[in-house]
């Protein structure tokens, strides 16, 4: 495994853990500033929206898990595609789980660190 790879893989990891701990500023850190994200029935998002819709839920508690199924680093560019399986509960509310796959781009910043460019994710409601 090469040093970009094994970078690409603890800023999964750091994604995932920061996000349970629901450590949004970490989780923002993450991302270049101009990330897009792709989900199912709306329109692409930037970092703002992905921002204050992660505030808008900093009570829930989440749990879940992440797999690195593919992984490849093209130059300064990388995508993984990950199977993503998790659990959010809201303070007052009913657990609502959500698994499926994400397509992420990744891209090499001035500073040698990999954030998240582009984020297509699949995961749906599972029962």
């Amino acid at each position: 495994m090469t040093e970009d790879e094994k970078a690409i893989r603890q800023v999964v990891e750091t994604w995932i853990s920061a996000s349970q701990r629901g450590d949004i500023a970490t989780v923002l850190g993450l991302m270049t500033d101009d990330a897009i994200f792709m989900v199912p029935g709306r329109e692409p998002f930037g970092k703002e929206v992905f921002a204050a819709a992660s505030r808008g839920q900093a009570d829930a508690k989440m749990e879940g898990s992440s797999e690195i199924v593919e992984l490849q680093v093209l130059g300064e560019w990388a995508f993984i595609r990950n199977h993503i399986d998790l659990t959010m509960t809201p303070p007052d509310g009913e657990a609502v789980r959500r698994a499926g796959y994400t397509l992420t781009l990744l891209r090499k910043q001035a500073d040698g660190q990999w954030r998240l460019a582009r984020d297509a994710n699949l995961l749906a409601v599972r029962s």
